[in-house]
């Protein structure tokens, strides 16, 4: 909400809307729980996404007291300047990609999430990468403005859904590998495609794609043993979920029945 309003930094008014459609959260993430549990589901950032499009449809460019950006459909052709492309730039774009996931626009800031997110899980950490550098060739692949790809818009989403499908609610193997990567490219042209849609009723796309795309691939359904989606009691982070999966495939291999 502080990302997305018009007034400025230190608009301490902010802290009354921001705190009432936080109570929201809770209240939205029970809701689906209960429904999204009778299929093994995870509920993701669907909550966030639901209170803060209310509040920014509820509140719009030209409010008052609580003006958010303007988000307009797109109405001219890009100027794009291919010599103009920035390697360095390119480079930067991969870290900034993750932080963009907290709303943060700094490469330093975003080097420093992947550090902690090495600490807790390699595997984690590599997926992160992999998700926002996919994010910025399906950028490429379309032709999107380079401010765009600069500004981590192309990565987070990206990201996220790579980290999910990549270790967290699949054990990690080669096909789900693989599954995370198609994800992650899936997710990035699904979050220009809501973008647009979206700007056309003046809202942003959150991370929309992000949970659509990675609902969409959880439910994917398999006979291939290799592609293990893990119980959601059981999901921990990615290396101690491939350890659960190789001693549920040992049960079996070694169960009489």
């Amino acid at each position: 909400m502080a990302v997305f309003s018009n007034k400025g930094d230190y608009y301490w008014w902010l802290l009354l809307p921001v705190i009432v459609m936080s109570m929201s959260c809770p209240v939205f993430s029970s809701a689906l729980s209960s429904v999204f549990c009778k299929w093994n589901l995870p509920v993701f950032t669907l909550p966030f996404n639901m209170a803060l499009s209310m509040y920014l449809a509820a509140t719009g460019h030209y409010n008052p007291f609580f003006p958010i950006k303007l988000f307009t459909p797109v109405s001219s052709v890009p100027n794009i300047t291919w010599p103009d492309l920035s390697a360095l730039e390119l480079l930067k774009s991969l870290p900034v990609g993750v932080s963009q996931i907290y709303g943060c626009d700094s490469p330093w800031t975003g080097g420093i999430f992947l550090c902690a997110i090495l600490l807790s899980s390699p595997l984690m950490c590599l997926h992160a990468a992999i998700g926002s550098l996919l994010g910025i060739a399906a950028g490429l692949s379309l032709s999107a403005p380079f401010e765009n790809i600069y500004f981590g818009l192309w990565g987070f989403n990206s990201s996220l859904a790579c980290i999910a499908i990549g270790g967290m609610f699949m054990a990690l193997t080669w096909q789900t590998h693989l599954l995370a990567l198609a994800c992650a490219l899936f997710t990035a042209y699904l979050g220009v495609s809501m973008s647009h849609v979206m700007a056309v009723v003046g809202l942003p796309a959150c991370t929309w794609p992000f949970c659509l795309a990675t609902l969409l691939f959880l439910l994917v359904t398999t006979e291939n043993p290799n592609i293990y989606r893990m119980p959601l009691s059981n999901v921990t982070y990615p290396e101690e979920n491939r350890i659960f999966y190789m001693q549920a495939k040992k049960r079996v291999v070694e169960s009489p029945l």
